[in-house]
């Protein structure tokens, strides 16, 4: 490979890693909307070519790759040799994890008794996700790339992810139709092609996805379930290697197995398509700020971060110890970096609440909590925490 072709990658990849296409589509998106706000509701949220739109290609269509891609992560981890395989050696994150999703959801619901109103009872959902890419990045910034932390945050972020899934699923159904639960069938009969083609070997991962997948989209779609988790129940059915011998985020150039390859082939499709992502959900007016945004605010930054420290040492004091090289100290700024909850929170979101003021004001409190990432690196630094490469290959394990 030409030294030109290698520094093109290069230049790539740190666009990729650095989410510079997530937060260029936010800046795009809120410049847009607080100029020509009209404008903006009309390109994104209006159809083109029938019922399509950009908000719809981007939450409805491309967000199904994003998920598959959560998915990938999730069923490598639990796979022998994965990060959650077995259960035992991933015990402390997965307290904290739980404890980052039962604290901020236990102060929204607080606040709001308090100080907001029954109609934003079903926000709750909004500030229990940690966005993975920019947590990951805000962690490398603070612990350096190889220190046992960033795993901890990512495998926290993954597993989050995955409870956000499933939380969109049971507790967030399309609001302006009734859920039609025969349809599922249709999902239920995707999963089922996806076995047989496992079953019968099947190499490539298209036919898994173009028949699997897309009777799972239907299936969800018309079911009025979101549509954008159809991958989710596909992903797992990919053949894949015995024994996972990487960790999260790290790539095995030597597999080639369907799961490998489709990461490999969608994960730099995905991290690039986030630019539409942010554009066509953070477009919301810099005035739009009410009781739901504090409340949303205040939930990511107090509760996740009370329940992620609370549960990690709590595990820790239990006797399942935080990996080695990790103190209490890093797990705070692990706490503090875990409350940035932006793509996720996004996204349910949109389908927490209808397109109006009460959408746009809970929007305004998931993007505040990008400022938490400057707290965090700030914390880190007045604790003395520095980069280090004392961790040569970090993983979860207890020992």
């Amino acid at each position: 490979m030409s030294h030109a072709a290698v520094s093109k990658k290069d230049s790539m990849n740190t666009i990729r890693e650095y989410s510079i296409p997530l937060l260029a589509g936010i800046a795009v998106a809120l410049v847009w909307a607080n100029l020509d706000q009209a404008g903006y509701n009309r390109i994104i949220n209006g159809g083109f070519l029938g019922r399509l739109s950009v908000g719809f290609i981007a939450n409805d269509i491309f967000m199904v790759f994003f998920f598959a891609i959560a998915a990938t992560e999730i069923t490598r981890s639990c796979i022998p040799g994965g990060d959650l395989n077995p259960p035992r050696k991933a015990l402390n994150p997965l307290c904290a994890t739980f404890g980052g999703v039962l604290g901020p959801v236990t102060i929204y619901l607080c606040l709001n008794h308090l100080f907001g109103a029954p109609s934003l009872t079903k926000g709750w959902g909004i500030p229990t996700a940690t966005d993975i890419s920019i947590g990951w990045l805000v962690a490398r910034i603070i612990f350096g790339s190889r220190h046992p932390a960033v795993s901890y945050l990512l495998l926290l972020a993954i597993v989050d992810d995955a409870i956000g899934l499933a939380v969109i699923a049971i507790f967030y159904p399309d609001p302006s139709a009734a859920f039609e639960p025969v349809w599922l069938i249709l999902v239920c009969a995707g999963m089922i092609a996806a076995w047989v083609m496992r079953w019968q070997q099947v190499k490539s991962y298209w036919p898994y996805i173009l028949c699997g997948g897309l009777l799972s989209w239907i299936g969800l779609y018309r079911s009025h379930l979101h549509p954008a988790l159809a991958l989710v129940f596909i992903v797992p059915f990919l053949p894949h290697r015995a024994r996972e011998s990487k960790h999260i985020f790290e790539e095995n150039k030597r597999d080639r197995s369907p799961l490998a390859v489709f990461e490999h082939q969608w994960k730099g499709i995905v991290d690039m398509g986030m630019f539409f992502f942010g554009l066509a959900n953070a477009g919301v007016a810099l005035s739009s700020m009410g009781c739901i945004t504090w409340l949303v605010a205040a939930s990511l930054f107090f509760g996740k971060t009370s329940g992620i420290f609370l549960f990690g040492a709590l595990a820790a004091k239990k006797g399942y110890h935080l990996p080695h090289g990790m103190a209490l100290k890093d797990l705070f700024v692990v706490a503090l970096v875990g409350t940035i909850g932006f793509t996720v929170s996004l996204f349910i979101d949109s389908v927490a609440f209808a397109p109006g003021i009460i959408q746009d004001q809970a929007r305004m409190g998931a993007l505040l909590s990008l400022l938490f990432a400057p707290i965090a690196v700030g914390v880190a630094r007045l604790m003395g925490r520095r980069k280090t490469l004392s961790v040569r290959n970090p993983t979860i394990s207890l020992t």
